[in-house]
């Protein structure tokens, strides 16, 4: 009986143990909710102008690479981080965060500059799938990074192992829901031709305006994803100056979004936010103009040099 009684006593301390892991999972996953709707809206650029039919394979395989970089490397590298080099975590979410501006700013200069289209050839111009994997994983992997380092923050009292599973809970779950909406989101139009077919009117009509507006819901997500890109680049560099000792650049922007909160009334909390998005996003352009620059003037202008000469040869 006595050992029936032990067996309980232990039956009841895991079972709240579970609960706590699940709260504690809940928690990271709503403080990182914000990296989360980023992730959501960066993706489907990487699929806007492919075949319907290569889409959600290409899709699988960037979730799949997003789950890889979670579970992995990012998930051991900030465990033990977190255990031995904890000061090590932000300098490198801040290069990541360089990354991110630097990805932002250079759609945004290939947007403006415009693409020399007249001496590619069709080859060049369509999409690899590779390529297009490649680049989604590795902007993912940022943005994962953060998502990781974010939920981490909220469950760093946990002993080691509870953070390992509720931080893998988290990448879980978060990579489910991302790439599920992700899906979902560029399915919508095949949802639409087969709810034209119907022959209920107004159903028909629903599944028509799905098809018309999907692709400006698709371009309007591509200028998102890459707002979305300088927002979470420059916040991630705008909080780690802060913790490293130079307050200055988070103060001034602290400081405007508690002047237009304390200006706006009830609606303080909103206007609030949206100074401290745009303040981030602003030095997230600036970062990032700054790195393309500097490729542009190094980097990119050796490789077209190279190129040139093979030509030549």
């Amino acid at each position: 009986m006595a050992l029936l009684d032990d067996v309980a006593v232990l039956a009841r301390a895991a079972a709240a143990s579970i609960d706590d892991i699940g709260a504690a999972a809940g928690r990271a996953s709503v403080k990182a909710a914000g990296v989360v709707v980023d992730d959501t809206a960066v993706t489907p650029q990487y699929v806007h102008g492919l075949n319907a039919d290569r889409e959600l394979p290409i899709i699988r395989k960037i979730a799949v690479g997003s789950l890889r970089n979670k579970l992995l490397i990012i998930l051991p590298a900030i465990l033990l981080l977190s255990e031995f080099l904890p000061f090590l975590l932000t300098p490198i979410l801040m290069v990541g965060g360089a990354y991110l501006c630097y990805e932002g700013a250079e759609k945004i200069w290939h947007r403006v500059k415009g693409h020399d289209e007249a001496h590619a050839s069709v080859e060049e111009a369509l999409p690899d799938e590779k390529t297009i994997v490649t680049g989604a994983v590795r902007t993912d992997f940022i943005l994962s990074a953060e998502i990781m380092v974010i939920s981490l923050n909220e469950v760093v009292d946990q002993g080691f192992w509870s953070r390992a599973i509720i931080l893998a809970i988290v990448a879980l779950g978060i990579t489910v829901l991302v790439y599920g909406v992700v899906g979902l989101i560029v399915k919508m139009d095949d949802v639409g031709l087969h709810l034209a077919q119907r022959s209920s009117a107004g159903v028909a009509r629903f599944g028509r305006g799905l098809v018309k507006g999907m692709p400006k819901l698709l371009s309007a997500l591509t200028v998102v994803g890459t707002a979305a890109m300088l927002w979470v680049g420059g916040h991630i560099l705008l909080v780690g100056t802060d913790e490293l000792g130079l307050h200055v650049l988070y103060e001034v922007v602290h400081h405007l979004e508690e002047a237009a909160a304390d200006a706006t009334g009830a609606l303080g909390s909103v206007i609030g936010w949206v100074v401290n998005t745009l303040g981030s996003a602003l030095l997230g352009l600036v970062v990032g103009a700054i790195v393309v620059t500097v490729l542009s003037l190094t980097l990119h202008r050796r490789t077209a040099d190279e190129a040139s000469g093979a030509k030549a040869h």
